[in-house]
């Protein structure tokens, strides 16, 4: 697949498409977790000589919940505070955790991804982030090329909390934007200059970051093609490796804050579906490669060489290049992924607390995959990375004759096609350049759980 290949929008198909529908950033998705697994299922799966990944790089995720201020579109698990107090017991409590996880996991088990994830993990100080960083290196090896990526948010950002980035051995790093426009920022509570933003870039380049990613949000309130189209220039002008294009789920009954948005403001369907198009015609051409689901990178970036490569891969921080490998979730509502078992811990402070003091993994639910979910998230994964499939492979390594197993599908995916978002031809399946903007609507034909017709359904948000 060539670098500079333009993904075509075709507006109408977008429209008649447009429906709610999972993320896929794990499959069976999180609304069908269930509190029939705990801590000893967790650590039983851990042991398990038949699934355990023992001796294998890991993959850990930190969830900093604090948060300066309340951005209203936001829909992350996060806490509006300055309570230094409060901050200081939270990591006390992941060291408790990170003590309580190792006994599990050894010392022949080296780290090849570290992400800092919220809420906003710069809320921290830079003696905070250079005492949880100092505790992480304490308890765990690192691979010489591990990716060590953190989430910032450029309006309490110093050069020093860069600097304790840095020190601590971050080398890749994303940043929130949204939107530049003053309108906009002021109807989201998110007011966040270009200047300050370009300082925090020039500060990542400085201190040897490698990659930096910008997160763009299209579907906000006041938005319009002419000042959106002004914040897409601002932002490829100040040179990022990747970009974040998220269409902004409005969910007031689900994410409460979000009933400070005033509906009326909002762009109209139709609106919102021409800033997508906006953003991905002007980012594809300023020579950023369409990766899949809101994300851009350079032609040089490793997400678009492993596309190319067909090694992308999708868990729970997106897309990654590392596929296979354990992923463990520090923190509160941290959701970790063993290569058969999903766990997330407790939501609520005081539930996360009691759990590690009683010398217990914090895990307040999960879903434990049988061979049926194993098979489908392989599908899944593998259209939505990789956007092709071979069915001889999936036939060898299942034992299933691909055609028939999933007879269902095929045969719903055929007006997909007839609309040519994918081919399905004998032995193989292709998502077209036009079916990549549509994958969650292809992807879910695959799913189990959405064909039940039993039971209520999860609200998911929008497809487009």
């Amino acid at each position: 697949m060539g670098t500079n290949k333009k993904i075509p929008v075709d507006i109408a198909l977008l429209k008649k498409y447009d429906k709610a529908g999972p993320r896929y950033t794990s499959y069976p998705t999180a609304p069908y977790f269930h509190e029939g697994v705990d801590d000893k299922v967790f650590v039983s799966h851990i042991h398990n000589p038949l699934t355990g990944n023992t001796n294998k790089d890991l993959s850990l995720y930190f969830h900093i919940p604090f948060c300066d201020t309340l951005c209203y579109f936001c829909g992350c698990n996060m806490m509006v505070t300055r309570n230094q107090g409060k901050i200081e017991q939270y990591l006390t409590y992941l060291e408790k955790e990170i003590i309580l996880l190792k006994q599990h996991l050894g010392d022949d088990r080296k780290v090849i991804q570290l992400h800092w994830g919220g809420g906003t993990p710069t809320h921290l100080s830079p003696d905070q982030i250079r005492r949880l960083g100092a505790v992480i290196h304490k308890y765990f090896d690192f691979q010489p090329n591990a990716e060590v990526g953190v989430e910032i948010d450029p309006r309490e950002l110093t050069r020093d909390h860069m600097a304790a980035l840095s020190e601590v051995g971050f080398n890749r790093c994303s940043m929130g934007i949204q939107d530049f426009d003053e309108q906009v920022q002021k109807a989201v509570n998110r007011i966040q200059p270009e200047s300050i933003t370009r300082d925090a870039v020039t500060w990542a380049h400085e201190l040897g970051f490698k990659s930096i990613n910008l997160d763009l949000m299209y579907g906000l309130p006041h938005q319009n093609y002419k000042t959106y189209s002004e914040t897409i220039d601002k932002v490829v002008r100040m040179n990022p490796d990747r970009l974040a294009v998220f269409n902004y789920a409005h969910l007031p009954n689900m994410i409460k804050h979000q009933q400070l948005i005033n509906e009326a403001w909002l762009p109209s369907g139709d609106q919102k579906l021409e800033l997508l198009k906006l953003s991905i015609e002007k980012l594809n051409d300023m020579g950023y490669v369409y990766i899949g689901m809101d994300h851009f990178a350079k032609p040089n970036d490793e997400l678009t060489i492993a596309m190319q490569n067909g090694t992308l891969y999708r868990n729970f921080q997106g897309y990654s290049t590392h596929a296979g490998i354990d992923l463990f979730a520090i923190g509160i509502t941290g959701i970790g992924m063993l290569s058969d078992l999903y766990v997330q811990n407790f939501k609520k402070f005081e539930d996360y607390y009691k759990a590690l003091d009683a010398g217990k993994l914090p895990i307040m639910r999960g879903v434990a995959l049988n061979p049926d979910d194993l098979l489908r998230r392989e599908v899944i994964t593998e259209l939505m990375c990789n956007f092709r499939l071979s069915m001889a492979k999936f036939e060898q390594k299942y034992g299933i004759v691909f055609e028939n197993y999933f007879a269902e599908a095929l045969e719903q995916l055929r007006s997909l096609a007839s609309d040519e978002l994918i081919e399905i031809k004998t032995g193989q399946l292709r998502v077209t350049d036009t079916g990549r903007l549509l994958i969650r609507n292809i992807v879910m034909h695959f799913d189990f759980y959405l064909m039940k017709k039993q039971g209520e359904k999860p609200q998911f948000s929008r497809t487009v």
